[in-house]
This record gives C-alpha cells, structure tokens and sequence, in this order.
C-alpha cells in the first residue's frame, strides 16, 4: 500500500508543475536595480527634489539681487512737451498816455510827423504756442538708514536659510519614502515567492491525493481538504503577486521608470544593537532640518524688528540733478537731505513690539521643537530595537517549521501523516518565512525613520553595509 502510493506521487509530480504554472499569473518585465542604482535614479528624476531645487535658487536670487542695496539710485528722465499760452485784456490806457506825452515833447516837425499814426487800442489780447523737450539724469546715495538696508540684506538670507532647510526636509521625506517603496517591493516580491511556491507544492498533493482516492487509498474527506488547501494557497499566490506587480510599479513612479523594478537588494537586519539613543539624539538636535528653519525663522523676525526700529530714525542721503545739454547751458544742483518722518498715522512703538513678539515665538518654537524632536527620536530609536529583536526571536519558529516540515515529509512517505498533515506543514513553513521577512523589512522602515528625524539620512546605505542578517 505505501509502495503504491509513492509512486503514485511520483509519476503526478510533473503533470502537477505543469498544470500550476498554467494557473500562475505571466510576470511582464521588469529592471533589475540594486538599492544604490535606484536611489541615485531618484536624485535625477524626483519632481518633488527637483521643485525644492528651484526654491532654493529662487531665494539665492533674490538674495543676490539685493547686493548692491544701499548703493546709488540714479535715474534718467526726458520728456517732450508743446503749449499754448493766452493772455486776454491787456490794458494799454497808461502805454498810450506815455506815448502821448512823449511825442508832445519832441521837436514840432517831427512830433508833427507821428501824430499821423494810427492811435493804440484800449485793450491787447495775446497767445502764444511752443513745442520743446527736456532731459536729466538724477541720483540719490543713502547715507545713513537707521539699520534699515542691513535688516533687508539679513532678512532675504535668512529666506534663503529657510528654503535650504525646507529642502533638506523634503529630500530626507523623499529618501524615507524611497526606502519603504524599494523594500516594500522587495518584501511583496519575496511573499509572492513563498506564496507561489506554496501553491505550487499544495497543488502536487492535491493531485496526488486525487489519484489516491480513484486507487481507493484514501477517503472522500481527505480529498476536499486537500482541495480547499489548494484552493486557498491558489488565492493567496494570486493575490500576493497582484500586490508585488503594485509595489513594482509605485517603486518604478518613484523613480519616473517607464518599467517596473525588480529590486535587487536583499532585506537586512542588524543584529547587535546601533548606537546609543545619545548618539542619535545629539544628531537630532544638531542637524534637523526643522530646528535650522526655526533659526532661521528667528532671524527673519530679529531683522523685521531691526527693519521697524530703523523706522524711528533719520534718514540721510546725497543726492544731485544734472541736465542733459552741453555743459555751458546745463543747469545741476548736487545737496545732503534728511528725512524724518514723525507722524504717519502708524504707532511705530507698537510695531516694534509687535515685530519683537515674533522673536519670542521663535525662541519658544525652538524649544518646543527640540523637546518634540528629542521624544521622537527617543520612539523611533526604541522602534529599531524592538523590530530587531522580533527579528531575532523569529527563528527559532522558522527553525521548528522547518524541522516539521522534514519530519512530516517522512511521516507521509512512510504512512504514518497524511497528506494534509504535510500541506499544514508547508504552509506554516511559507507562514514562517513570511514572517520573518515582514520583520525584516519592519526594522529596514524603523532604521529609516530613525535616520530621518535624526538628520542621518543620508547614512543609511553605510548602515545597510554594516548588516549581517539578510532575507533572501
């Protein structure tokens, strides 16, 4: 009877592969690309890294637009210009008196001679038009603001110090995010695997016990158990490879590939712990990127407040006007004036100490900040150690299924298990494996989100090195 039996498995071992992998999905290419190809994919084509970019050299623009502030202003002007002038009623009563008087008191034969002319109206009117142009240069130097061309300068740098920081941020999100994408594809990839290869070994037992049941080997209930393991293993490898083909293709959005990618770097774990929780707390609090946009926060609102004192004070400047003529017919005027404004309908004292407000914001958002990034990386750090210990505490289970696997493997092959004894085995062993890549890949998450709040981002390919437990 056990004879029989074993060869009956035997000669449905090689219809059962065949008959599966017709039921198993058609994989559609992929590109292989290990972790440091793809993150250096990711440095080309990230949109988001690309947008920061142009932040950052839109602020040091700006910025270096203002580096002559406080300098000359000079100016040029011209115009073209045509009137016309009207004068209406013009008396000329005492003209004609004048006239009278003075001819009286020429000599006879020549005031005779005048006296034949036509006498003057009472009243002229007069108009007059002209067309011309004019042309000047003018400039003004600051000399002294009150503080105001300093704060201005101060201020876009501090802009610019925020863009950085903001870009730093957004290039630890994007970084934290393409690791959880890779190894997320990598880990669905390995549970398709698993899952596909324990369907493939449930469907060799259920044909064989399909055909033990026509030898009358064994009973009618073995057979649908043995069916609806197979079933449920058909639909778990079906469903874990949709999800694989998902991951794939976010992996290859990411990264702006036309194909999807096939991760080629392993999962890893480190067993002996990183570095102390100080370590990455010191870090945390020198190089977040957060805590440098709220300093530079504080200094945006230090020269606001500056920018509102130098309003309270004088402003002196230079300043002079030239024609544009030759230089014996131009008319110029050179000078110094101050300007003080005294009233303009704004309480200056309450701007300032509205603008110093803000600095005391600043100071109690750093605080807080660091308090908040401190609790952070203090869970995170907490997080890697536990995942990592999950990790560890694993094999003895993947050890035990593997080591039920081979005994129950033997029990069928000798009578004393049956089939779906061996099918539980398998699945638990799948089970197991799984597990433990889902592990894996939890401490892979944890260590990344550690290195992000702690500013270490870009460390994590040197701590991937440093790992000596790898999924495979």
């Amino acid at each position: 009877m056990l004879n029989q039996q074993n060869r009956l498995l035997a000669r449905l071992t090689l219809s059962a592969l065949m008959g599966v992998a017709a039921c198993l999905p058609t994989l559609t290419h992929a590109e292989a690309l290990n972790f440091e190809e793809a993150a250096h994919r990711l440095q080309a084509n990230s949109d988001r890294l690309a947008m920061t970019r142009f932040s950052v050299e839109s602020a040091q623009l700006k910025e270096q637009a203002t580096r002559h502030l406080g300098g000359p202003v000079v100016t040029a002007g011209a115009a073209a210009f045509r009137f016309q002038g009207a004068v209406q009623g013009i008396d000329l009563t005492p003209l004609t008196h004048t006239i009278g008087s003075s001819i009286a008191a020429l000599p006879a034969p020549l005031a005779a001679g005048l006296t034949r002319l036509p006498p003057l109206p009472n009243s002229l009117d007069l108009s007059t038009q002209r067309s011309g142009n004019t042309s000047s240069v003018s400039a003004i130097l600051p000399i002294y603001t009150g503080g105001a061309t300093t704060a201005i300068k101060q201020a876009l740098q501090a802009k610019t110090e925020e863009a950085r920081a903001d870009g730093r941020q957004v290039q630890q999100e994007v970084f934290n995010e393409f690791v959880q994408r890779y190894f997320g594809a990598q880990l669905a990839e390995r549970v398709a695997g698993l899952r596909e290869v324990a369907y493939r070994t449930v469907s060799e037992h259920d044909a064989a016990t399909q055909r033990m049941l026509e030898a009358g080997l064994v009973a009618q209930v073995e057979r649908l158990q043995a069916r609806a393991a197979m079933e449920d293993a058909k639909r778990n490898a079906l469903k874990a490879r949709d999800d694989a083909e998902l991951a794939s293709t976010a992996l290859a959005r990411t990264l702006r590939n036309n194909e999807r990618i096939q991760p080629m770097s392993p999962l890893f774990v480190i067993s002996s712990p990183i570095e102390p929780l100080g370590y990455f707390t010191d870090a945390a609090l020198e190089r977040h990127p957060g805590l440098a946009k709220v300093a530079a926060k504080k200094r945006e609102a230090e020269q606001i407040h500056a920018l509102e004192e130098s309003q309270k004070k004088p402003a002196v400047f230079a300043f002079g006007q030239r024609q544009l003529r030759s230089s014996d017919q131009a008319n110029w005027v050179v000078g110094v004036g101050v300007s003080w404004r005294l009233w303009g309908g704004v309480d200056r004292s309450l701007m300032s100490e509205a603008s110093h407000r803000l600095i005391e914001m600043a100071d109690s958002q750093d605080k807080q900040a660091r308090n908040d990034i401190a609790l952070l990386v203090e869970k995170r750090w907490m997080a890697v150690d536990q995942t990592r210990r999950q990790f560890l505490a694993l094999t003895p289970s993947l050890e035990l299924a593997n080591a039920v696997l081979q005994l129950k493997t033997k029990g069928q092959k000798a009578g004393t298990n049956s089939t779906l004894e061996l099918i539980d085995a398998e699945v638990n062993l799948a089970k197991a494996k799984t597990e433990q890549a889902q592990a894996a890949y939890d401490y892979v998450k944890a260590l990344a989100d550690l290195l992000e709040v702690s500013g270490l981002s870009d460390q994590f390919g040197s701590y991937m090195a440093r790992a000596d437990l790898k999924v495979q």
